[in-house]
């Protein structure tokens, strides 16, 4: 059966796609862009819901001031932006399978040659210059093909557009919260000295793809932070097959995924018995949580965030260098930030209503390290938190 723009099955409403693009335009007009390029697969979502593992090759999403947005990409994903998009079939163009990682060609080359039949090759075009998924090959075929572009640096002006959830998004970011509320039960419930971590990981993916009765879980953007020990004193290390050990502290940081929109959550888990630096990290983390809890309303900056959390971790003697949070929402691998606003001192922007946010109160120091995290969104009085798991260092004797 040959599938219809008016019978896909949206994660959004029609006019919900049509006022996101009316946002974006308005972005585009104040930044001059007669067009844009938009090749992250997030932004790309966000505006046609096109949702497919297919961002390891060129794809991109053109987007002008008046015509509707073109789905460019690899001619077998064709059919798949034909059944998750809304955009009719004459704006969705393939390219020929020998663009594909050739040496002698590039699928760029194909999309200049489009650009130009549309009229398009001396418009400002905006560019996502510093993204995953636009290489320097990419942009150097861009500025060969059409050297009366004016290209322009637009990495993150669809991002912030994405800043602020509606109702819907929100709903999604709930969904995944409760989908995490099951994965960290799981661990809870099955870890114990002596568990090889890959079975480990293998439950938390399990309980994550499950999730509750009601609707199942997406992949997450990154995959099961689970270091023990000395090691977690290293931020980003996942897993080994190596047997979970006594008097060892390991932090969980994993994520509830649902239509590609992603709830984070973190929780430390320590076998035996935890050391005294355990415990007081714990009071510290916990204090300077609900702190920085406090400042999470419409109205306030980023920083005051962040300045309410590192203030009472100073009283306590935990100096923290790294930023205590970031942006969440809809994203792809390898990252499920948004690339736009940071917990810091210095990010004066201004929480509004339905912004969310990972309050990443994550402490990594010599030999060891400590997660308790919380997502969350901007309320006009303070803060909704996306999931409901005890906050606390888990001990299992």
């Amino acid at each position: 059966m040959v599938i219809s723009p008016d019978t896909v099955e949206l994660n959004f409403t029609r006019e919900e796609y049509a006022a996101r693009l009316f946002k974006t335009r308005k972005a585009m007009q104040q930044a001059d862009l007669d067009s844009l390029l938009i090749t992250d697969p997030a932004n790309m979502a966000w505006l046609t819901g096109y949702d497919g593992w297919s961002f390891y090759v060129h794809q991109c999403v053109i987007v002008t001031l008046e015509s509707e947005p073109i789905w460019f990409g690899r001619g077998i994903d064709a059919n798949g932006a034909k059944r998750t998009t809304y955009l009719s079939h004459e704006n969705i163009i393939e390219y020929p399978d020998h663009y594909v990682q050739s040496d002698d060609r590039h699928p760029m080359d194909f999309l200049c040659e489009i650009l130009e039949s549309k009229g398009l090759s001396s418009h400002s075009i905006g560019v996502e210059m510093d993204n995953y998924y636009f290489t320097a090959a990419a942009y150097a075929s861009l500025v060969r093909n059409l050297p009366n572009a004016n290209f322009k640096d637009c990495k993150n002006l669809v991002h912030w557009q994405r800043s602020v959830k509606s109702e819907q998004e929100l709903s999604y970011m709930r969904k995944a919260g409760k989908i995490v509320e099951v994965m960290h039960q799981r661990i809870r419930e099955t870890i114990h000295p002596g568990l090889r971590k890959h079975e480990l990981v293998a439950e938390i993916y399990d309980a994550g793809l499950r999730g509750i009765p009601e609707y199942g879980g997406d992949y997450p953007a990154i995959v099961p932070l689970l270091p023990s020990g000395a090691d977690a004193s290293a931020s980003h290390l996942t897993w080994n097959d190596k047997p979970m050990q006594s008097g060892e502290g390991t932090f969980f940081e994993i994520a509830g995924v649902y239509k590609r929109y992603h709830c984070p959550l973190s929780r430390t888990v320590f076998l035996g018995k935890p050391d005294q630096k355990f415990l007081d990290s714990e009071k510290a983390v916990l204090e300077g949580m609900e702190a920085g809890l406090e400042k999470a309303k419409a109205g306030n900056y980023c920083e005051d965030i962040a300045i309410a959390f590192f203030d009472v971790l100073e009283k306590h003697g935990i100096i923290k260098d790294s930023r205590t949070g970031y942006s969440i929402g809809l994203s792809y691998p390898p990252d499920w930030g948004e690339h736009t606003m940071s917990l810091r001192k210095g990010d004066k922007t201004v929480m509004k209503e339905g912004m969310t946010f990972h309050f990443m109160t994550g402490l990594w120091l010599d030999d060891w390290g400590l997660e308790i995290t919380e997502s969350l969104a901007i309320g006009a009085n303070g803060p909704e938190l996306l999931s409901s798991v005890p906050r606390e260092l888990v001990v299992i004797s």
